[in-house]
């Protein structure tokens, strides 16, 4: 009895594989994306050596190629740049040009399949499944259009992957940046690559699994996709198992392309200068609170809770938070609390570097229990926040300010 329910899993696993759909799946990376918004924004900065700054200037995020080519490291601190590549240009970020190129590049990616899923400002995985009837070409050409509409429409180049795991069409993106833009992994090209491909190159492993695995003697993943499920499973959870499968070709994690609300908001961002000012921090703090109120109710959410932290001249960090009796996306409910817990915080004569807000427990629904009078207020405020983010819409940032 054992050996035909054995027999019976094995021939329904065999008829799994043979008709399953094979998907095919690309994955779309803005090459150098903050740099290339600012040379989008200014042709004056092509083909130099440009660096993008961090919020307070601090160090170098994004690097164009011929900064690479310099030897300007990621993450460089400006005065050490300043001082070893003098000829470099250096650029404040501006992130609301970038999210505004971001969505540019994802609507492109909607014009050719539905199932996009954005998975950071300048990546997105995209399931090209099928669509050779409709676009009808193969896949390569299809992706070949890809590069060049999003290059034509938002002057943004990208590198795309392409194979049948998102595990391995991002593995395939990372060769693309030195293979002309595109790299494919077809299955029979799948063994090779992984023959050549170091365990920490894979997306999802991490450092403290990499050193799980080197004391294995796993090096390659190769290597990693010979080992059982059990003992995967045994090491890293079921992860490990979905892992192998995936760097094997198999579609585990699918392109999902569902909105999700975000768990938590915040917004933070140094002071131009070392302040022990009270009055100078509200008012940072202030504009911190709105930009993180408009975000929320961007996705038509509610926060139960609220952070403020505050960071000194030489780093150290301190923060509070406290629940809120009602939910609220307005910052004129969240500023009372969020000052409260600043002036908790504040010391007269320390200086201070940065602050910023968190608004956790998100709730982004309608759905949520008040009193009669407590909902009157709620609509209030809802109608009013609405009036304040159409007002910015029409006429630009800031155009109307709120108190605290």
């Amino acid at each position: 009895m054992l050996l035909c329910f054995v027999y019976v899993g094995f021939i329904i696993n065999a008829l799994y594989h043979v008709f399953m759909k094979r998907r095919i799946i690309a994955l779309v990376d803005c090459d150098s994306f903050f740099v290339s918004c600012e040379q989008a924004e200014n042709p004056e900065l092509k083909g130099k050596p440009v660096c993008v700054l961090s919020n307070n200037d601090g160090c170098i995020v994004s690097r164009s190629k011929e900064a690479k080519a310099l030897g300007i490291k990621m993450g460089m601190p400006l005065f050490m740049a300043k001082k070893e590549f003098p000829n470099a240009i250096y650029v404040s970020g501006h992130h609301k040009i970038y999210k505004k190129y971001s969505k540019k590049v994802m609507d492109c990616l909607k014009e050719f399949s539905p199932d996009v899923e954005i998975y950071s400002i300048d990546e997105a995985f995209v399931d090209l499944t099928g669509t050779r009837k409709l676009h009808k070409k193969n896949y390569i050409e299809i992706v070949k259009d890809i590069r060049n509409i999003i290059l034509e429409k938002t002057d943004i180049p990208v590198s795309i992957g392409i194979s049948t795991s998102k595990t391995l069409a991002k593995l395939a993106s990372d060769k693309a940046k030195n293979t002309g833009g595109i790299y494919s992994i077809g299955t029979m090209k799948i063994k090779k690559v992984l023959s050549e491909t170091p365990i920490e190159e894979v997306w999802g492993i991490g450092k403290n699994n990499t050193k799980a695995l080197h004391k294995k003697g796993i090096l390659l993943c190769s290597e990693l996709i010979e080992m059982t499920d059990a003992s995967l499973k045994a090491l890293f959870g079921i992860t490990g198992v979905e892992l192998k499968y995936e760097l094997m070709g198999e579609a585990i994690f699918s392109v999902d392309a569902d909105y999700k609300a975000p768990k938590s908001i915040q917004d933070t961002s140094a002071f131009g200068i070392f302040t022990s000012d009270l009055q100078y921090i509200k008012k940072a703090l202030n504009e911190h609170i709105h930009i993180a109120c408009k975000k929320l109710r961007k996705h038509g959410g509610y926060c139960s809770s609220v952070g403020v932290m505050l960071r000194t001249k030489d780093f150290r960090v301190t923060w509070n938070k406290k629940n809120l009796t009602i939910p609220t996306n307005f910052e004129l409910e969240i500023s009372k609390t969020a000052m409260e817990l600043l002036e908790g915080l504040y010391k007269n004569g320390v200086l201070y570097r940065a602050t910023g807000i968190y608004l956790n427990d998100l709730t982004c629904t309608k759905d949520i229990q008040t009193t009669l009078f407590e909902e009157l207020k709620q609509n209030e405020n809802d109608n009013l926040a609405k009036t304040l983010d159409k007002l910015e819409e029409k006429f630009g940032h800031n155009i109307v300010r709120t108190g605290y």
